[in-house]
């Protein structure tokens, strides 16, 4: 514990000090992209997340597969018996016979090997293993929703830092002009050419410089931080990010992309899959069900035990047809129905929530260009004005307080201007990422990516044996089909207006 709280405590003084010292190394975006997604703790968790959903598919064929058991066991019983009180057989008094009585002990041991394998379990099995494998497809696509949001994560705070350098640089740059300007105001007011109050308005606009100035540092570590905690080290030198790939022009474009690749919705879907899935092994259990099963032992005293002994084997087939389970199997399939509608409706909420970021990403991409080009016109007529009101003071023509306006109008030009270049590209990264291309193979061609299926194709067949395949053909023949989730589980409109709410039946009942 005490080692985990110094490593971190170790990191937040890096991301601090950082600013204060010569930076030695230069950082671009695609260094800090390929070190969060090798070492990003989320990204990792959710991998290994992955790898054990990865576990559902041989777990559900596991079903396929004979089950072999040994069981051994141990008895001891001991018996007590009270003695009958005797027999006079002569009517002498005198006892004949003594009654019976004692302890009896056995002790017995016993080992048992047991074989039993299914058959055919109606689709129960092959239906179970559809579903994990849906469950695997969905699991990839929210890993991907991960890796985009961690990504996502890495650029905002890369440009992040950027902004809040450039901010540094401009509130010093306006600490040292308003220096500049109050040792002037010193000298005018010396020899008389400026009162005490133009002196004082000099004073106070360095003060809240100075006060702008220590905000902005403290801003700038908060960045670091937040950097270093994203990527996995404090960042450096960094240079100007790349254009992003693939920032469609077009909003119609954007949201069909959006619709088609985002990772949300095709996990919603691959969840549907699974769901529909598991209706179906729900009515699996109204099916007849066939297995094998064989047993091989034997029994004796435990002080000389010996198996051949008491040899017993046995062997036999057992068809199970289930006529009776007091409601049980009929409330299972109404659950699983649900539970298929209740995806099927997610998928929807998914759209909207696409829609809805896509919406919102591309009206900020369109806001942030229009602030941009604004702010680069902004920044050119302040700095012309702030220029030319310097002079016209030289000559008489404007008041301290002219400069100092002018001065300030400058650099909040300038400050509007580098936010409006952060805003854009993190705009422009929020869209990639609604529209499912903000992966790290879309930043990056040349990335090692991680590939989520190399591990599912190694471990599907574990334990597999050369039957499997021969008895799932024989659990899916007369399975229960799988059959899509009611698409009318929310009424129509306008039978929602008329007050009017019909529920249909999901299709399958």
């Amino acid at each position: 514990m005490f080692k985990r709280t110094r490593a971190l405590a170790t990191v937040a003084v890096i991301a601090v000090t950082a600013g204060l010292a010569t930076p030695v190394l230069a950082d671009t975006l695609l260094d800090a992209i390929a070190l969060a997604y090798r070492t990003n703790p989320t990204l990792q968790a959710q991998r290994a997340n992955q790898r054990a959903i990865d576990e559902l598919v041989p777990q559900a064929r596991s079903g396929l597969r004979p089950d072999l058991s040994v069981s051994v066991s141990a008895r001891y019983s001991r018996t007590e018996t009270e003695g009958s009180g005797g027999v006079d057989l002569n009517g002498d008094g005198i006892v004949d016979f003594a009654g019976t009585g004692g302890v009896t002990e056995n002790d017995t041991g016993s080992a048992t090997l047991s074989l039993s394998q299914t058959l055919y379990s109606g689709g129960r099995i092959a239906r179970g293993i559809d579903a994990a494998e849906a469950n695997v497809l969905s699991g990839r696509e929210q890993l991907r929703a991960v890796e985009q949001s961690v990504l996502g994560s890495v650029i905002q705070a890369y440009v992040d830092v950027l902004r809040d350098i450039e901010i540094l640089r401009i509130r010093e740059a306006n600490l040292s002009v308003l220096q500049r300007q109050l040792e002037e105001s010193n000298a005018r007011f010396e020899v008389g050419e400026i009162t005490r109050t133009d002196v004082a308005q000099s004073e106070a606009r360095l003060a809240q410089s100075e006060s702008d100035l220590a905000a902005s540092r403290a801003q700038l570590s908060v960045s670091r931080a937040a950097y270093a905690a994203v990527v996995g080290q404090a960042p450096a030198d960094l240079e100007q990010p790349p254009v992003l790939p693939g920032v469609p022009a077009e909003f119609e474009a954007a949201l069909d992309i959006g619709l088609a690749e985002n990772p949300g919705i095709l996990a919603a879907e691959y969840e549907l899959r699974a769901a529909e899935a598991q209706a179906a092994q729900a009515r699996s259990a109204y099916m007849p069900s066939v297995g094998l099963s064989a047993s091989y032992g034997g029994s004796d005293e435990l002080a000389s035990f010996d198996l051949g002994r008491n040899r017993q084997f046995q062997a036999g087939a057992t068809l199970s047809v289930p006529l009776f389970t007091g409601g049980l199997n009929r409330s299972r399939v109404a659950q699983a129905l649900e539970q298929a509608n209740a995806a099927k409706i997610s998928i929807r909420g998914q759209e909207r929530t696409v829609l809805q970021n896509v919406s919102s990403s591309y009206a900020q991409i369109v806001s942030a260009n229009a602030q941009l080009q604004a702010g680069e016109e902004g920044v050119r007529a302040a700095r012309i004005a702030a220029e030319g009101v310097r002079q016209e003071q030289q000559v008489g023509l404007r008041t301290t307080l002219d400069v100092l306006n002018a001065e300030l109008e400058l650099r909040n030009a300038e400050i509007t201007l580098a936010t409006a270049r952060r805003n854009q590209y993190v705009a422009q990264a929020n869209l990639l990422a609604s529209m499912g291309r903000l992966s790290g193979e879309d930043l990056d061609p040349t990335l090692e990516v991680y590939d989520a299926a190399a591990n599912a194709d190694r471990v599907r067949n574990r334990g597999a044996l050369p039957w499997d395949f021969a008895v799932e053909a024989i659990d899916r023949i007369a399975s229960p089909p799988v059959t899509p989730a009611n698409d009318g589980a929310q009424a129509p409109i306008d039978e929602q207006l008329n007050g009017e709410i019909v529920r249909t039946a999901p299709r399958g009942q």
